[in-house]
């Protein structure tokens, strides 16, 4: 009895604690709607306290130590006491977290909470595979299951904001950022960019304010993926047709998705920096699309308008960015430095400051942080999430998913497991560290399990590993260029005498993991330092050879693609790739993914992507040099976007339209069957595209309209039905007006986007 008055003595004080907290503080009363908090808010904010809610500053001191002296981190740390700082990005671990939270909860005048922001890319410490090996799944619910691991783990961080996912669509390997996308198409870059959304935040807004999602970002708006030469931060300049139709079409779903947050890009747009682009944030984003969440500026993007020649000093790029429509001011300083006085001085008006401050403060609201800040700092929640056996499960999942098999001459896949003499090739078979793959900031290094470890746990055939040659010198990290190996030799008479005494070699060549990610653009996209000199000496003793890929982009590989009988793509898996890529060499997975993104046969041809644009002049009719091609190589791809093989084989009949004959705006219902017609049980990613023969804009020479990911076991035929709308069937003008028009269209289905059975069919009036 004693106890039980204890408690209701407890609960009445916490009650009466809360009540009186609301009376002084009556934003903070839960039985009022956000908006209604937050017009209560608003009003008792100075002006330099709402400017402080649009300044977001990087982790800048050990947050459980002694408070900095002197120079900037002292600065920064008293603008946190003022509340002068709405969100901090990259303070992680529940500790870290509490405290610079408990700063501004409870040393501030108003104790509005911070937003806690990290690049929670492919995985927070437990990694999946970087998100374009993701893409090559098509498989969206493990997207979005691997997105709520990272969701997960990272919460129980005490972070409740990943700077992701990445949406741009790109067609240039050359562009390290390739890695943080879902590859070169719209239609499927859009669907992935919705898997990805609920997978950090959950299905509804409402899903928000559970302690195991985190508030997401759609980045980087807009156009980043085009930038020329694939050179990072440097200018786009495109058409609006490819605005329209290419780059904005997976932002858009993201935000219908309930994407909270958007960041902008480093990039110009038509000669005028993201950052500071009206046309993008404020007529597009926010006026067309009615965006209601917040957009963040990527790092000092808002100083960087400077260099790019747009703004004159850092007041005016402060002026130019909140004009635009960018809401937080991430690691410029500017805002924090220059907000306040150009609305003092009547250069802005208030009511910009106060409208971006209310899309701030409603993600805080929708995320339950000023109903309980310390939500995400549960140290034994921690404990028990980062890096447990669920999660391992998971990211191993999405690993196997991942992987693209891209050549199989004489079966040689899949391995035996018992009688076989294996000879395990390249140093990168034996790496811990570079499968994790770039942006992966909060891993901790070595943790992956690599393909040696992985391959031992088949214990019935005789496994013998030899480097070859190191790939690079001294220690790749994320700050640094990649220095590789290009003189030392000494393993290779090894490798070659393990590879002559082998039944099977399987050679693991590719990129380093942080040889892709953001600032790694390059020029040439072929095996780097001495890997493709060890790859020809061994075919030369046995070309019984299975080449794994470990890679962050498209690689030139013509050489292995003509003479390697087997290859597989297995890009930069996470924590789990060495069991991932054993599982599937050994037939205990049977591949099914497929390419997100065109490989090249040189850099020559790059950018090169399937949905292309006929010239007039597309084929040799008149048996000369006149016509558009290469004289040196074919302009196709040397794999092409949707191709990967399978273990077994896939045969499809039967395509079939409801009818050929549509009414604008009646469905086109289509069917076709297929069949595995193979010795295994497998999974097909069935391909939809069609092509529109003639408009008032040109349009791609095919399109991916629809996809289907079918399990089939061996001798099994299934139906796989479409359905194509005026969402499938129209485009974008120039003007951004969306147009379905009459006219004669071809249909195509199969498990590539180089081949399947073909219809046409016509839309009239």
């Amino acid at each position: 009895m004693k106890n039980k008055k204890i408690l209701i003595i407890g609960v009445f004080a916490l009650f009466t604690a809360g009540n009186m907290n609301a009376q002084k503080k009556p934003y903070l009363d839960k039985n009022k709607t956000i908006e209604q908090r937050i017009d209560l808010l608003l009003p008792l904010m100075t002006l330099e306290e709402k400017v402080g809610q649009m300044n977001q500053y990087n982790g800048f001191w050990d947050v459980t130590g002694p408070a900095p002296k002197g120079g900037n981190a002292e600065l920064k740390y008293e603008h946190l006491r003022k509340g002068w700082v709405g969100s901090m990005l990259t303070v992680r671990g529940v500790k870290e977290v509490r405290a610079v939270q408990k700063i501004a909860v409870e040393e501030t005048r108003l104790g509005i909470p911070l937003i806690i922001g990290f690049d929670v890319i492919h995985g927070y410490k437990t990694l999946s595979p970087i998100p374009l090996a993701e893409a090559a799944s098509w498989d969206l619910d493990a997207i979005k299951k691997s997105a709520a691991i990272a969701a997960d783990e990272a919460s129980a961080s005490g972070i409740n904001w990943t700077f992701g996912p990445n949406v741009d669509i790109t067609n240039d390997a050359r562009w390290g950022r390739v890695m943080e996308g879902a590859g070169e198409d719209p239609y499927l870059g859009s669907k992935i960019a919705v898997a990805r959304v609920k997978g950090f935040q959950g299905e509804t807004t409402a899903d928000l304010a559970k302690v195991n999602t985190i508030a997401a970002c759609a980045k980087h708006f807009a156009a980043y993926g085009y930038v020329e030469s694939g050179r990072d931060y440097n200018l786009v300049d495109i058409s609006n047709s490819k605005l329209f139709n290419t780059v904005l079409p997976p932002f858009k779903a993201a935000t219908q998705a309930g994407v909270r947050t958007f960041m902008n890009s480093f990039n110009l747009v038509n000669g005028i920096p993201a950052t500071g682009n009206v046309f993008l944030q404020r007529d597009i984003l926010k006026g067309k699309w009615k965006f209601d969440g917040f957009v963040v500026s990527d790092w000092a993007s808002v100083r960087e308008m400077i260099p790019h020649g747009y703004a004159k000093d850092g007041e005016d790029a402060a002026l130019k960015a909140v004009t635009a429509g960018s809401d937080m001011d991430m690691e410029s300083h500017l805002y924090v430095a220059e907000l306040a006085k150009l609305v003092k001085e009547g250069k802005v008006k208030e009511a910009l400051v106060d409208d971006a401050v209310r899309r701030i403060l409603r993600v805080k609201f929708e995320l339950g942080l000023f109903d309980d800040p310390y939500k995400y700092c549960d140290e034994k929640r921690e404990k028990a999430t980062i890096r447990n056996k669920t999660n391992n499960d998971g990211v191993l999942d999405m690993a196997k998913k991942s992987i693209v098999l891209l050549k199989n001459d004489k079966n040689l896949l899949p391995l035996k497991k018992s009688g076989q003499k294996i000879a395990l090739i390249g140093a990168l078979a034996n790496d811990k560290n570079s499968p994790l793959g770039s942006w992966r900031i909060a891993a901790e290094d070595n943790t992956a399990v690599s393909v040696l470890e992985g391959m031992q746990q088949y214990k019935d055939n005789q496994l013998i590993f030899e480097k070859g040659a190191d790939l690079i010198v001294g220690k790749a990290t994320f700050l640094d260029e990649v220095v590789f190996n290009t003189t030392d030799k000494t393993g290779f008479e090894a490798a070659k005498t393990a590879a002559k005494n082998a039944d099977v070699v399987v050679m693991v060549l590719g990129e380093h993991g942080f040889q892709s990610g953001e600032g790694r653009s390059r020029t040439n996209l072929d095996l780097p330092g001495l890997q493709q000199e060890l790859l020809e000496d061994i075919y030369k003793v046995n070309p019984n050879i299975v080449l794994v890929l470990n890679n962050g982009r498209p690689l030139t590989i013509p050489w292995a693609a003509e003479h390697i009988p087997a290859i597989v793509e297995a890009w930069h898996l996470g924590t789990q790739t060495g069991n991932a890529v054993a599982q599937v060499l050994y037939g205990d997975y049977n591949p099914s993914g497929k390419l997100p993104i065109s490989f090249p046969r040189n850099v020559g041809q790059v950018p090169i992507y399937y949905n292309n644009y006929s010239t007039g002049r597309p084929v040799n009719v008149d048996k000369n040099v006149f016509w558009s091609h290469f004289s040196d190589v074919e302009k196709t791809p040397q794999f092409p976007f949707g191709f990967g093989l399978s273990y077994t084989t896939f045969d499809y009949k039967k395509l079939k339209l409801n009818k050929t004959t549509f009414a604008k705006g009646e469905p086109v219902q289509v069917s076709v069957e297929v069949t595995n017609s193979g010795d295994y049980d497998g999974k097909e990613v069935v391909q939809l595209y069609i092509h529109d023969d003639f408009a008032s804009i040109a349009r791609p020479v095919e399109e991916l309209k629809g996809f289907e990911l079918v399990s089939l076991k061996k001798g099994e035929t299934k139906t796989v039905n479409f359905t194509l709308t005026d969402a499938e069937l129209g485009f974008f003008d120039n003007n951004g007006n969306y147009l379905v028009e009459p006219g004669t269209f071809k249909l195509k289905v199969g498990g590539s986007s180089d081949s399947g059975l073909e219809r046409g069919f016509e839309i009239k009036e």
